[in-house]
Formats: C-alpha cells, sequence, structure tokens
C-alpha cells in the first residue's frame, strides 16, 4: 500500500513530519517499509525558458539555445528536436546529479560551443522512460527558478506500508488516517458524501439472480448512470497522484476509479452504457462462458463465479476485474457506475483460480465496509461531474446492506490476562471510541458496537490487541516467561521417532538426502502406478501431477547429475507419497537410489556396476531400523512393473509385502534420459507393523552371551533354479534356541558339478548363554540342520 504525505493530510489534519507519521504507523502495526521522496532528487532542478534557439555552427542535429535562468542568461547546446524558442523545461546546471544516470553534470564544450547547463527530459529525471524530446511545461503559473519539482508537480513524500491481510480497513489512505487520529497524531479530516441530486431517468435495471441459500455472493450492487460525459486525460494534480504510488494514469474516468480505490479503499468499476446490451444481471458463472478481460487476456469462467452479464453473457468478473468489450474510452459518452458488494471468500477462490491479481481483489478478498457503498456512489459521483461533466441519473439500487454485527461484550480482566497491562477505564473508552466503536457499559463488563469497516474484530482478544496497540507496544512492561517443568516432555511421536532413525539408517548406507517436489509430470507419474492425479491448479504444467511414488524426483535429480558427470552416486528421500487426491489418501514413504559403480574405483576391489542386492541391502537396513524383524522377512520374485522384471524383487513378512527393491525397468530410464545403470528401493512406512509397545520406558535388559560361540560351515548341491532364501529358512527352522545367525557366503557354479546344480555355502554359529556347547550338542545341532535343509530343499550335503 503506497500513498503521499499530501495525500494523507487530505484525511488529517496533522503538524507531524513524514518520519514521525512514519514511526507512528509502525508502532501501530502499520509498518512502513520505504519513504522515498521524488523531490529530494530533484533539489537543484529548476524551471528555466528558452528564449532563442538556433541551429549550432558546426552540427546539424544540435541547437544553440539562449535560456533565461534565475542565474541570468546561458547558452545550452542542446539535441532534442522540441527544442524552440518560448519552451519552458527544466535547466540542470554544472555540479547537479543526473538521478537516471547518477552522474555529475560537468561544463563541456560540444563541437567547439561550451554548453553551461542541460535541459533535461523526463527520462533523465527519473520521471518515466519519455526520451524523445526535453520536457515542456505550460507556461501557466510557473516563473524562472522556480523548483522542478513545484513546476512538475511531483507529489511526496511517499511512505510504502507492509499491511497484515486482517487490516482491509487501512488498505485505503482514509483508513490510514483514522489510525492515525485515534493514536492522537492529528484531527481527522472526512470526505463529503453528501447525495448528489439525480435528474432523468434512471439506467439500466440490475438484478441479483443467485440460488438460494448463496445470496451472500453479491449481497448488495448499486448502478448510477451519469449521462453526457466527456472522457479525456485527468488534471495534472490526480495524474501526479496516481503517478506517484505507481499508477499508470489511463483517461479521467478510469482514474477515478483507481483514486477512490485507494482513498477510500473501496474499488469502483466503469461501464460504457452504450455498449451494455439491455439490463445487468448479477449471477454465477455458467458452463462454457468466457470473458476478454481488461488485461487483454481472456479467462474460461466456472461454474460458482460471480459475473455482471447483460443480454450477451459477462461484461464483468465481480470483484476481480472488467470485460474490454464494455470498458470506458475517449468516445464514452454515457457510464454506468457500478459499486457493489462481493462475498471475500468466492472472490479470493476466483482469482486464484483464474491467477488474476487486482487492486479490486485485494481488497475485496479481505472485506470491505458494507456501509460504505452508498456514500462512496455519492463521492465518485461527484468526482465524475468535476472531472468529466455530465448528468447524473438516480442510482438503481438492488439487496441491501447487510446488518450489522451484534454487539460484543468485553471483560476488562482479559486486558491484564492476555496483554500483561490494566488500563483506567476512561482510557479505555477514549481508545474504542477514537477506534470508531460504540461503547456502553463499563468498567468491568463494557458492550461494544463493531465499526462496520473492522471486519477483522471477532473477539475479545481483538478488542485486547486494539487497547495495546492504542496505548503503545513499547510501553507493555517485560516479563520473563516462567518454565513450568525443569526438562521439557519429548514431544515427538513414536511414528516421528521411527521416521528419525529410519533417515538416519539409510544416510548410514551412504545416500545422500534429497528434498524433492511433490508434484510430477504426468508422464512420469504414469510410471509408477496407474492413472496419475492431476491438480487443478498446478504450479506449472510440468508439476501438474501428485507423485505416486518417491523415486520420479530421485532419479529426476540423478538425470541431472548424470548430465554434470557425476557417474556414480546415491540419493533417498523420506516423504509423502500419494495415493489419491482426496485428504487422507497418502503414506508416508522412505525410497532410494543408486547409480553407476557400486563403490569408487580402488586397486584393492574390481569395479563393479551397482545391482539388485545393493538396493536390497538399503531396504534391510532401513526395515532395521523401523524394529522389523530381518530374519522373519522373505524375499520373493514380485517386482513391481517399474522394476527389471529379472532383477528385482519385494521383501515379504508373511503375507504382507514391506519393501520393493532392483534395477529399475530400462523403459524408466529411458523417459529419464538416464544411460546408466540404476537400482532403487523403496517402501511405505505407514504400512509396517507397530512396534511392540514396551511395558515401561526402561531398556529391555541386555542378554549376556559370555560363553564362546561355536562357527559351522555348511556346502549344499542343489538345483539351480532354487531361491537361497527357501535354504536358509530350513536353516533356521531346524534350530530356534542355539541358533544365532545364518549368513549364505559363497554360491558356486560349473566346473564339478552336476549340469542343473549349484553350490551354496551356509555359515552357521550356535552359542549358548548358559554354559560352553560340547562337542556332542554340537553336532547334534548340525545333524539336524542338515537333515531340514534336506527334506525342505531336496539338498546334499558337500563332503
Amino acid at each position: 500500500m503506497k500513498l503521499t504525505l499530501p495525500w494523507l493530510e487530505e484525511h488529517l489534519e496533522t503538524t507531524a513530519t513524514v518520519e514521525e507519521i512514519a514511526n507512528k504507523l509502525t508502532a501501530l502495526g502499520l509498518e512502513v517499509e520505504e519513504i522515498a521522496d521524488p523531490a529530494r532528487a530533484l533539489a537543484g532542478f529548476t524551471v528555466a525558458h528558452v528564449l532563442e534557439a538556433v541551429p549550432h555552427p558546426h552540427a546539424d542535429r544540435l541547437k544553440l539555445c539562449t535560456v533565461e535562468t534565475k542565474n541570468g542568461i546561458r547558452r545550452i547546446v542542446c539535441g532534442a528536436p522540441n527544442a524552440r524558442a518560448g519552451l519552458w523545461g527544466i535547466l540542470a546546471t554544472e555540479g547537479l546529479t543526473i538521478p537516471a544516470t547518477g552522474e555529475v553534470l560537468k561544463r563541456a564544450v560540444i563541437r567547439g560551443v561550451e554548453s553551461q547547463g542541460m535541459l533535461c527530459s523526463a527520462r533523465e529525471l527519473g520521471l518515466g522512460e519519455d526520451h524523445t524530446g526535453i520536457i515542456d511545461l505550460s507556461p501557466e503559473g510557473l516563473e524562472v527558478g522556480m523548483p522542478a519539482a513545484r513546476a512538475l508537480g511531483l507529489e511526496g513524500p511517499v511512505l510504502t506500508l507492509k499491511l497484515t491481510p486482517d487490516r482491509a480497513d487501512c488498505y485505503g489512505v482514509a483508513g490510514i488516517a483514522r489510525d492515525l487520529a485515534a493514536a492522537g497524531l492529528g484531527r481527522l479530516k472526512p470526505r463529503d458524501f453528501t447525495p448528489v441530486p439525480s435528474r432523468g431517468a434512471p439506467g439500466p435495471a440490475i438484478r441479483l439472480d443467485f440460488p438460494k441459500g448463496e445470496e451472500k455472493a453479491c449481497p448488495l450492487f448499486v448502478g448510477r448512470i451519469v449521462r453526457g460525459v466527456k472522457n479525456g486525460p485527468s488534471p495534472a494534480w490526480l495524474r501526479h497522484r496516481l503517478e506517484a504510488i505507481g499508477l499508470r494514469p489511463i483517461s479521467a474516468l478510469v482514474d477515478i476509479t483507481n483514486y477512490v480505490t485507494f482513498d477510500l479503499g473501496r474499488p469502483l468499476h466503469v461501464f460504457d452504457a452504450d455498449k451494455l446490451q439491455g439490463d445487468l444481471t448479477v449471477r454465477f458463472a455458467r458452463a462454457g462462458e468466457r470473458l476478454l478481460a481488461l488485461d487483454g487476456k481472456e479467462y474460461e469462467l466456472a461454474p460458482g463465479m460471480t459475473v455482471i452479464a447483460d443480454a450477451s453473457g459477462p461484461v464483468s468478473l465481480g470483484g476481480i476485474m472488467g470485460g474490454e468489450r464494455t470498458g470506458v474510452s475517449e468516445h464514452t459518452r454515457h457510464v454506468l457506475l457500478e459499486v457493489a458488494l462481493f462475498d471475500p471468500l468466492r472472490t479470493a477462490a476466483t482469482g486464484r483460480r483464474l491467477g488474476i491479481e487486482s487492486d479490486a481483489r485485494t481488497r475485496f478478498e479481505r472485506g470491505l465496509d458494507p456501509e460504505l457503498v452508498l456514500p462512496a456512489t455519492e463521492y465518485a459521483t461527484r468526482l465524475i461531474l468535476e472531472l468529466c461533466g455530465g448528468e447524473p441519473g438516480p442510482a438503481f439500487v438492488a439487496g441491501a446492506v447487510p446488518p450489522r454485527r451484534p454487539p460484543l461484550l468485553f471483560r476488562a480482566d482479559q486486558l491484564p490476562r492476555l496483554a500483561g497491562i490494566t488500563l483506567p477505564p476512561e482510557e479505555i473508552r477514549a481508545i474504542l471510541e477514537a477506534l470508531g466503536f460504540g461503547v456502553e457499559g463499563g468498567p468491568e463488563t463494557w458492550r461494544l458496537a463493531i465499526p462496520s469497516w473492522r471486519q477483522d474484530v471477532t473477539s475479545e482478544a481483538c478488542i485486547v490487541e486494539e487497547l495495546a496497540r492504542l496505548h503503545g507496544y513499547e510501553r507493555i512492561p517485560p516479563v520473563p516467561v516462567k518454565r513450568c517443568e525443569a526438562v521439557a516432555p519429548v514431544s515427538a511421536t513414536a511414528e516421528q521417532r521411527r521416521r528419525a532413525a529410519v533417515r538416519r539408517a539409510v544416510a548410514a548406507q551412504g545416500l545422500a538426502e534429497a528434498v524433492t517436489w511433490s508434484f510430477v509430470p504426468p508422464e512420469h507419474a504414469d510410471l509408477f502406478g496407474g492413472a496419475p492425479v492431476r491438480m487443478e491448479n498446478p504450479l506449472s504444467s510440468e508439476l501438474s501431477a501428485l507423485r505416486p511414488s518417491l523415486l520420479p524426483g530421485l532419479l529426476a535429480a540423478a538425470a541431472r547429475n548424470l548430465a554434470r558427470k557425476q557417474e556414480e552416486g546415491g540419493l533417498f528421500e523420506l516423504g509423502p507419497r500419494f495415493t489419491g487426491g482426496r485428504p487422507g489418501e497418502q503414506v508416508w514413504a522412505v525410497a532410494g537410489i543408486r547409480w553407476g559403480r557400486a563403490a569408487p574405483r580402488h586397486w584393492a576391489s574390481p569395479d563393479r556396476p551397482v545391482d539388485a542386492l545393493d538396493a536390497k541391502a538399503d531396504a534391510l537396513a532401513a526395515l532395521s531400523a523401523a524394529q522389523v524383524r530381518i530374519e522373519a522377512l522373505v524375499t520373493a520374485a514380485e517386482p513391481a512393473p517399474w522394476y527389471h522384471p529379472g532383477r528385482a524383487g519385494r521383501l515379504r513378512l508373511g503375507p504382507n509385502g514391506l519393501a520393493l527393491f532392483g534395477e529399475l525397468h530400462p523403459k524408466v530410464l529411458r523417459a529419464f534420459d538416464i544411460a546408466a545403470p540404476v537400482v532403487a528401493f523403496e517402501l511405505d512406512l505407514d504400512a509396517l507393523p507397530k512396534p511392540k509397545p514396551r511395558p515401561n520406558k526402561a531398556r529391555p535388559p541386555l542378554e549376556p552371551l559370555p560363553y564362546p560361540p561355536a562357527d559351522r560351515d555348511f556346502a549344499f548341491l542343489v538345483d539351480e533354479d532354487l531361491p537361497a532364501q527357501q535354504l536358509l529358512d530350513a536353516v533356521r527352522a531346524a534350530e530356534k534356541k542355539l541358533l544365532r545367525e545364518v549368513r549364505l557366503f559363497d554360491v558356486y557354479t560349473g566346473k564339478g558339478l552336476p549340469p542343473g546344480k549349484k553350490s551354496l555355502a551356509v555359515a552357521v554359529r550356535l552359542q549358548s548363554p548358559e554354559r560352553t556347547l560340547s562337542d556332542a550338542e554340537i553336532e547334534s545341532v548340525c545333524a539336524r540342520i542338515v537333515n531340514a535343509v534336506e527334506k525342505a530343499c531336496g539338498a546334499q550335503l558337500r563332503r
């Protein structure tokens, strides 16, 4: 929000300096981000009068001007095509800094003639982009030596405020002045809202047509016809004021609507009445309707969007932007002024869906003063008559002003409870009345009528905030926070602790954590599990689907790394993936990928590419950290479609699949333009079995194993297609009590073995917590292991 000091002084009678005003606004919660004074940059620049302009004796395109200045007659060389005798311009003399370039002006000799200054263009003064000629001022009211800022009508200083979204009343200069007056920095000067007498017939009829229960979409709409207007350029004061806050003057009618928007915080719109076809209807848009808006873009409207329509269809988007077809121009002779109320939530939703940002939307979606509609109609009508002439017809009012909210009961004891201060009853009354509240009762309980412009005040806490900020936040004594407990209780849930443990375990495997978008291209989502879930309002067309897996983002990151010659690496991510588009259709998951070589080149080990077993090891580390019994898992050759069918698998716990791992399918890698081998794992943390709660917070006792273990190796001859997991399961089933570890350490096929056979070598560790095992006990367990494997796998012990 921007405003100028002269503009503020039209609403506030004050002697405060701009610095005092800025400090007070910030103290009130209306933070001033910047104070810019355009006149300061033009200090020393003055008005000069060109008495004579003759061709330069040594250059065809230059002129030698005789200029009257406050310091006498000067000769200035000028190359502007509009330099002529009689012109009034802005003079820069030696030693001044040119605002646009920052260069200090020096005396110069141009083509043999000394130039004693410079006549400036608008761009050189930082006042616009016009550099086709020097500034040509109207001579009315000018005198030689007048400061340039005054002659140019520059308005300043300019204050830029950073407003919070709840203070909709301060999105107009009048609201800001009201707060300053309440804080004692001046006296409020209200605008003239006296009704303007009407003449002639009313304009088009206006009808509100909404389904029952949806009337709040537009509870009040006022239209007023003004006939016989002349829509030319705005007067200088209005142009300069709009330019000072960054708006481009267009025409008197359009400038009036922009002016009132920032003056009162009350957006308006004007239609060229001759371009309207019949009466107006305020309704919801219909499927298939489109609107060519004033920004030159055509928008496809959706049901539920509030539009103003004539017989031909929508002509304006309620609370957001008007249509180009019915916009005013220099040929406009009859204008229809619109002042209305639109539902803030619906306005915000429509603006977000269509991607339209406008000053009107900014104010409507924050909530406007409903009681300002009719006064603003009179104020805007008066401005139109003053600047454009014409004859106003009677206002056509559709709907009614919404009823005021019921009074708010405020208990005085809430002030010390919430703000830590107490105020005397007379100060409470004075502050609230200065802010526009109707005050009854006291001193313990107050009955407050909330002003219509304070839509943000809804509770006693809001009243406490108003009293505290007007009293002064800097006057609230600091109080240390009392600690209720010596040590704060643990706030992380069991699920959060498990996620943290999994994150640490996967990182310990050598994978780097990545955080990728939750949105992916639809063609990438399609590779990982069915039809993609598309978003209605995506960040971009390339990120328009919810990710069904964490792998697309990781693969995209790997592709970027590979393109930059990172030929091996590993990444993982822990976060949500989406199973649908409804609330709750997401699960927490962890996934990781490796690509290229399994390890950096080293003399002690041969190079090898990553393989499925690397991914399986990562998956097992994650499951172990999640307190899943690794020894109970079974590996099944059941890969998902995005994995290589012969080089991937699934880890199962009973009938439940817990994790996928393996080499990714070549078509997936081609989609990401990856030529290197890539292996991956993924598992859903929410699908894992919950750890059994311990009866108390103490750790389980350590099982002592003071007696030495006994290690034995077995080599079994089995069918070549037998999974090693089946053999390991048979070994574990043979002995429950003494068996501590089973590990496959060798696989052999080839010379010395019958066709269709392979050798699996298994290491077994036996250990008792009570005694040293005897040879007889060890031999007995070994015999049971051999018998169990022969029976379960059809294996034969190699001797």
